[in-house]
């Protein structure tokens, strides 16, 4: 069965930098910069935040990566399943907030 989402996909990473190699080594320079060793926080953190992030954005390809990565270093599924749920409460309540603005402007409208 063939899925818009493949898992091999997944491997062919590098081939975005096909056409401009530059664009792809400068965002990867920084990638690694970021999510290396080094900073005030650990990879095993930085894993845990990346895999709450990928639940938010919904990025298959990124779940698959930080599932695999935070497991790696050290996480358990205890402590992954608490890093979504965080996600998806923070995700909850940008969406509610956003009420604030519809009540504005049904205000606006009915006054």
């Amino acid at each position: 069965m063939s899925h818009y989402y493949e898992d091999k996909d997944l491997e062919k990473f590098q081939e975005v930098g096909k056409y401009r190699a530059d664009l792809f080594d400068n965002f990867m320079n920084y990638y690694q910069g970021v999510m290396g060793p080094g900073g005030a926080l650990t990879v095993r953190e930085k894993a845990l935040i990346a895999l709450a992030v990928a639940h938010t954005v919904q990025c298959p390809y990124c779940i698959d990566a930080y599932t695999r990565v935070s497991l790696e270093n050290g996480s358990n599924l205890e402590e992954m399943t608490e890093a979504v749920h965080v996600a998806a409460a923070i995700r909850g309540g940008a969406a509610l907030v956003h009420g604030v603005q519809m009540q504005n402007v049904a205000a606006k409208i009915t006054l």
